[in-house]
């Protein structure tokens, strides 16, 4: 970390702080330990991606651990990033390098395990709106499960297990108990990711206008977004104040998104191997994307002053600067 309010770190100028808080290029040492090689090829990336891992995340694992150390209790990391911004996989890097590195126990959650049953969205569509039976937005997550897991992972005693709920999104629904995760509660740090985690209630006046065809045709009352933003009020404010750090991974614009989320789709089929039915077409996820633009352009703009660890991506998801605060604003 380097000292001062602000860090600033290009890419085509990739540096680290060195004696007298000077910038240096860094050069990352080959070969890479066997841990990073095998996630190289479990999440199918390009060789690249180490290098920059070893630039960008490698000091924000770091920082992470620091803090976890300073703390001396476990900590909550929230991680916000776009659909198809690599959250996850930059999470389970993150994981991993700490675990390796700092010897300690990290747990990973997304938020996209937490969507509510279909059959439970389906009933808040018949009693709230119909918009709601599709998952995304805020009210279409569990956050007395949430809680819950959270409260396990962290509990300080230890001591027993926790299980980690898993959705299926090409069954577009949750998989059963007996298919979550098992972890040992009380652990060091807890890696939360979500596409709309730390947004905050919008006002009145920017509810009222509708920001694509799916809120003016059917939404035209606002009854669907008036409720989004209640959830967030009542439900995920009090998250956020379990948060010690937060990290986005901020997209370019709301117009990559839909390519990237498209990619995400196409990936899903070729793991499920055309034995799912939910798989989404491009014109589908046209429409699947729109749910999330509102919320996703307000982080975009709103959020950043407000985080620890900036990231900005370009539209390859390559990060291209970052930023590193102690006391974000409020």
């Amino acid at each position: 970390m380097c000292r001062g309010r602000l860090a600033r770190i290009l890419l085509n100028r990739p540096c680290v702080p060195g004696r007298n808080g000077v910038f240096s290029r860094k050069l990352t040492a080959k070969p890479y330990p066997e841990w990073q090689e095998a996630f190289i090829d479990r999440h199918r990336l390009p060789p690249d991606y180490l290098d920059s891992a070893h630039i960008w995340l490698n000091p924000l694992a770091e920082g992470l651990l620091l803090h976890q150390k300073g703390a001396g209790h476990p900590v909550l990391v929230g991680i916000n990033g776009s659909q198809g911004s690599g959250k996850s996989t930059a999470c389970d890097y993150l994981c991993k390098q700490m675990e390796f590195d700092g010897g300690v126990r990290v747990a990973v959650l997304s938020l996209d395990d937490f969507y509510l049953t279909r059959s439970q969205r389906e009933e808040l569509a018949q009693t709230i709106h119909p918009l709601f039976a599709t998952r995304g937005v805020p009210g279409t997550h569990d956050m007395t499960l949430l809680g819950t897991t959270l409260d396990g992972l962290l509990a300080r005693s230890g001591g027993g297990t926790v299980s980690i709920p898993r959705f299926d999104k090409a069954l577009d629904d949750r998989r059963p108990p007996v298919a979550w995760d098992r972890v040992a509660a009380g652990v060091d740090l807890v890696l939360l990711e979500g596409w709309c985690l730390g947004a905050r209630p919008q006002s009145g006046e920017a509810l009222a206008m509708p920001v694509n065809a799916l809120e003016l045709d059917e939404d035209s009352d606002g009854r669907w977004r008036g409720y989004v933003n209640e959830v967030i009020r009542r439900d995920f404010l009090p998250l956020y104040r379990r948060v010690d750090q937060w990290v986005m991974l901020r997209a370019p614009s709301f117009e990559c998104i839909y390519r990237w989320r498209l990619e995400q789709e196409e990936k899903l089929a070729a793991r499920t191997a055309g034995g799912a039915s939910r798989i989404m077409s491009s014109e589908q996820v046209a429409r699947f994307v729109q749910f999330y633009q509102r919320l996703t352009e307000h982080c975009l703009t709103e959020l950043p002053p407000r985080v620890h660890h900036l990231f900005n991506l370009d539209e390859q998801r390559r990060i291209t600067a970052a930023e590193h605060r102690k006391r974000p604003s409020p």
